[in-house]
């Protein structure tokens, strides 16, 4: 399929304060990204990143405007229905990982298939092929709470692909690890994405590692100020 995986329509996301104020932490944000693509969002802490991430996943919901996730107007939809289309659509890679560290790698790679009732034998199966890909298949029964930070990451990179979502979110994926690490990692992050052709929307801190994806994108008190090739 080609066109936009996620698209923002003048989107707004204000939250209450005492008595009748509100404060504002997204104004009038329009962007899309197309599949098989990467973008990366830069911006100072408290500049709107991580809600527009929430946003995107349908965890959180926008004040005023659209949010389209896969055509899908995740305005329109209750709680039930956005969180399946989340489990279905959206793969999400966190800073810190959240690996079960009593399960093994590939066990921890196949949860997600698991709990969406997937085949157990071509959940398995789709598992070890991405651990292969990211270098850990000789390892996939080592417990996770045993490997390195980068190690982690790349599990948790996998996890995010298994059920092959059509859109990548990734917050700060490297901002656990060291350089050497974190260059690993961004570089897996894109090159799989790019082969699984899911869109790649990723926040970080890194001049350099935002310069990797195909647009960037800049988030300045809550408005969009500039977008780069």
């Amino acid at each position: 399929m080609t066109g936009p995986i996620l698209q923002f329509e003048a989107v707004d996301r204000a939250f209450p304060l005492a008595g009748d104020r509100r404060r504002h932490v997204l104004r009038g944000v329009d962007f899309s990204l197309d599949r098989g693509t990467s973008l990366a969002m830069v911006g100072r802490s408290g500049s709107g990143k991580s809600t527009l991430l929430h946003l995107a996943a349908g965890i959180d919901q926008p004040t005023a405007g659209t949010v389209l996730l896969d055509g899908v107007r995740l305005n329109d939809l209750p709680d039930t229905e956005r969180s399946l289309l989340r489990r279905d659509r959206v793969g999400l890679v966190f800073q810190f990982f959240h690996l079960l560290p009593h399960l093994s790698m590939l066990e921890n790679v196949c949860l997600p298939g698991w709990v969406a009732g997937d085949s157990a034998t071509a959940t398995r199966a789709r598992a070890r092929e991405l651990l292969d890909r990211v270098d850990l298949a000789d390892r996939a029964d080592d417990l996770a709470g045993k490997l390195s930070g980068g190690e982690m990451q790349r599990v948790a990179l996998c996890r995010a692909l298994l059920r092959r979502p059509p859109l990548l979110l990734a917050d700060e994926p490297t901002g656990n690890l060291d350089e050497k690490a974190g260059r690993q990692v961004m570089d897996l992050l894109l090159r799989l994405s790019s082969d699984e052709g899911a869109g790649l929307l990723y926040v970080t801190h890194s001049r350099e590692q935002a310069a990797l994806a195909d647009r960037v994108l800049r988030l300045r008190d809550g408005r969009l100020e500039s977008a780069q090739s």
